[in-house]
């Protein structure tokens, strides 16, 4: 992946020809913002805005006290792979009251991160519903704020699958931050190569 940091801005190759897209989903200061931030190329597109009154009641900050921002639309960043193939990243607005604006941001996309708030596990169950809802291939990575259960103990909390990566990460290190996308490319991958139109290929 490209070794730029994300306040630097990279002018798109003009060899560029794939554009690969990845959707990052997940509860409501989960961390989603700050993962495309750390890992992309370019200065991130972001619709956050501030919280206001409006948001009392609605939006449940309880456990996220210092946030004082929030996506309204989604996150968009930028990461080249190789001389012609581009991955875009959009990260999805994790408050109930935007969810209808997931559907068009899964259309097209190649898979999903879904990020976790190890303190909020419930919070993931929409983000992997809806996933699975649309066959989307995705990898779970929980976003260590502080201490929180085992990655057995997150599997076995959220139902997945053996076959559904999950991973620790801190959305804040971009290395972090690449090793979840590796972690999706890879499953990604696996995932195409096992399919029954790729094993029925001559």
């Amino acid at each position: 992946m490209h070794s730029t940091t994300s306040d630097q801005r990279t002018p798109l190759r003009t060899t560029a020809a794939d554009a690969l897209k990845i959707v990052i989903v997940g509860g409501f200061g989960a961390g989603k913002t700050t993962m495309v931030g750390s890992v992309s190329e370019i200065r991130p597109l972001s619709t956050e805005e501030v919280m206001t009154q409006a948001s009392v009641g609605i939006d449940d900050a309880s456990q996220v006290r210092t946030k004082s921002t929030t996506t309204v639309a989604f996150d968009f960043g930028r990461i080249t792979l190789n001389e012609s193939k581009v991955l875009y990243l959009f990260g999805a607005p994790g408050q109930q009251r935007f969810w209808f604006v997931w559907d068009q941001l899964f259309a097209g996309s190649l898979g999903a991160v879904v990020l976790v708030d190890a303190r909020r596990l419930e919070d993931s169950w929409y983000s992997i519903d809806r996933l699975e809802h649309h066959r989307t291939p995705f990898v779970v990575a929980v976003n260590r704020f502080t201490d929180g259960p085992t990655l057995d103990s997150v599997r076995e909390a959220l139902a997945l699958s053996p076959e559904v990566p999950l991973i620790d990460c801190d959305a804040r290190e971009r290395s972090s931050s690449k090793h979840v996308l590796i972690t999706l490319i890879e499953h990604l991958t696996r995932t195409y190569d096992q399919s029954p139109a790729r094993e029925s290929m001559p």
